[in-house]
């Protein structure tokens, strides 16, 4: 994370490092960190070094050169201060001035580290390229006595080249550490979002089943006021039984989801989930609401996975069913082996009793469609010319199945 202080005294934060952006910051008053002024005090102490270091170099020079030497050397030092606001401007100009200047060559590597560093190749390539050009004047005009030109060169092109090379293997160090971390954020917020797509997958079969049990027994009491009190009072308590589940339901999930840490890798633990063994439950379940649904169940120990997919999509098939086609006959058919693939076909007539159709938004076929990819199988859905509407999914069921499929 990035942050800018612009005019005004704001402050500005990004997901770009520093190190990744371009000449666009160029003049930009950066905010430094504490490691920022641990490595800023070190290169300006560096180029001190550097500076005094070659400050006895300049005892058989004229006075006003040494005085000059001495002025631009300082500046150049205090420059070092600057780098990080203007560090190509800042590399451009003591590269010039250390082409004859000898008290200026230790601020113009520290430039140019910190060009390679915080700039692209196409940037601080040519700074490099400039750097060599200025060793040329260097060497013809301030030649040391104690070393022949030829070797001088050789030295101050080592040299450039060693700090450019470090730059640069920083930089991409940088960049490296930089994309790990945002492939980690990246990764942990599709985990976040396949969780909660989960949830919303889990609370929609769950709501919709129970709620659609309410509506369903609201509409008989509505329409039937005159009706025995017997029936009258187990379509109330049929009301009561599915509210309370449902309520029971959500209030689970929004517990979890309070009590949560916001970098929680699963935000809602498993519950409980219902298996192929359940479906007789089910079944029995909508027949008391008043379907006429008929069970043919001609698979048995599948695993508690591969159950648990079948289960939710019989349930939300019975659901559909419930909303759209209310008093019609319903066949659910369940077939599989293990090695093969276990399937489940839901059959019901296109027609439905007037004013009994309840509202629906077409989520719940594609939860099952997403369920079914997610298996590893695949979902059809649609009416037949023979006037019935089905629902038939196909799930693998492999020879050999993981613990969790277990």
């Amino acid at each position: 994370m990035t942050e800018v202080r612009g005019e005004g005294g704001h402050e500005y934060r990004w997901a770009l490092p520093s190190v990744l952006l371009g000449d666009a910051w160029e003049g930009r008053r950066v905010k430094r960190s504490t490691r920022d002024w641990i490595v800023d005090i070190v290169m300006f102490l560096l180029a001190s070094g550097l500076t005094l270091v070659g400050i006895p170099e300049l005892h058989d020079r004229p006075e006003p050169l040494q005085a000059i030497e001495q002025v631009t050397g300082a500046l150049s030092c205090a420059g070092v201060w600057l780098r990080r606001r203007w560090p190509v401007g800042f590399a451009v100009v003591t590269t010039l001035l250390s082409s004859y200047l000898e008290l200026v060559g230790g601020a113009s590597v520290v430039a140019l580290f910190t060009v390679a560093v915080h700039r692209p190749f196409k940037v601080s390539g040519p700074i490099m390229l400039l750097g060599a050009v200025s060793l040329v004047p260097y060497v013809l005009l301030r030649a040391q006595t104690d070393l022949s030109t030829p070797l001088e060169a050789l030295l101050g092109g080592t040299i450039l080249v060693a700090v450019f090379g470090w730059g640069i293997v920083v930089r991409a160090r940088r960049q490296l550490v930089w994309s790990l971390r945002e492939r980690a954020a990246n990764a942990a917020e599709d985990a976040k979002r396949h969780e909660r797509e989960r949830i919303a997958r889990e609370m929609h079969d769950v709501l919709a089943h129970r709620l659609s049990m309410l509506s369903l027994h609201a509409g008989a009491l509505e329409f039937r006021p005159d009706a025995p009190p017997p029936e009258i009072a187990r379509a109330a308590g049929a009301i009561r039984t599915n509210a309370h589940l449902a309520l029971q339901d959500l209030r689970e999930v929004i517990g979890v989801l309070r009590q949560a840490p916001p970098d929680a890798d699963d935000l809602v633990p498993d519950r409980p989930q219902p298996t192929l063994a359940d479906l007789p439950t089910l079944v029995e379940e909508c027949r008391q609401a008043g379907m006429d649904v008929r069970l043919d169940l001609r698979a048995a120990d599948a695993p508690e996975g591969l159950g648990r997919n079948l289960y939710r999509i019989v349930q939300e098939a019975l659901t559909n069913a419930r909303k759209h086609a209310h008093g019609a006959p319903v066949t659910v058919t369940v077939t599989g082996s293990r090695g093969k693939e276990l399937s489940v076909e839901v059959r019901n007539p296109l027609w439905a009793r007037p004013g009994t159709r309840l509202p629906g938004a077409g989520a719940g076929l594609i939860g099952l469609t997403e369920r079914a990819e997610l298996a590893g199988g695949r979902l059809r859905h649609g009416a037949t010319p023979e006037g019935e509407f089905v629902v038939g999914a196909w799930l693998p069921w492999p020879v050999e199945t993981t613990r969790e499929d277990a």
